[in-house]
């Protein structure tokens, strides 16, 4: 059962690109973006990621702490991170642990083809520790997401 609004989130969120376990407590008294994308180095991904660093002082003026997952090493992380010059930390769900807990890991399809992937999808968790909003896939934009987060 995927979590949803209302619900507490999972003390642990995994580890970062450095092996380094990220707790929710850690970041008591900020809301933090939890956002799941599909794949390191990839158009829209790119996008997404870099939306997220141009507006990352605005958010977290806002009380924001942000946080990538994705299924990729933390190798792929450190790169990615390297590469785009991002400011966030990238949660390596390797295990599939936490997407599987938040319901962004399932079934997907294209060109006809059934695989399974992440459910690009943003949690918005509040000081306590409570998810207060989710941007479901068919809403995130990627070009624009801080803004959309702001909103």
């Amino acid at each position: 059962m995927a979590l949803q609004v209302g619900d507490k989130a999972p003390a642990s969120l995994g580890v970062n690109q450095d092996g380094k376990e990220i707790l929710l407590s850690d970041f008591a008294g900020k809301k933090v973006v939890l956002y799941f994308y599909p794949k390191d180095q990839t158009p829209g991904c790119t996008a997404q990621a870099c939306s997220l660093r141009d507006g990352y002082e605005n958010l977290q003026k806002a009380g924001y702490e942000v946080f990538g997952v994705s299924t990729d090493s933390e190798a792929s992380h450190q790169k990615f991170i390297a590469k785009q010059n991002l400011p966030f930390q990238l949660i390596a769900d390797v295990d599939k642990k936490l997407s599987e807990q938040f319901g962004t890991w399932g079934e997907k399809s294209m060109y006809g083809r059934s695989y399974m992937g992440m459910f690009r999808t943003t949690f918005i968790i509040d000081e306590n520790g409570i998810i207060e909003r989710i941007i479901l896939p068919k809403e995130v934009n990627t070009k624009t997401h801080a803004a959309q987060i702001l909103g």
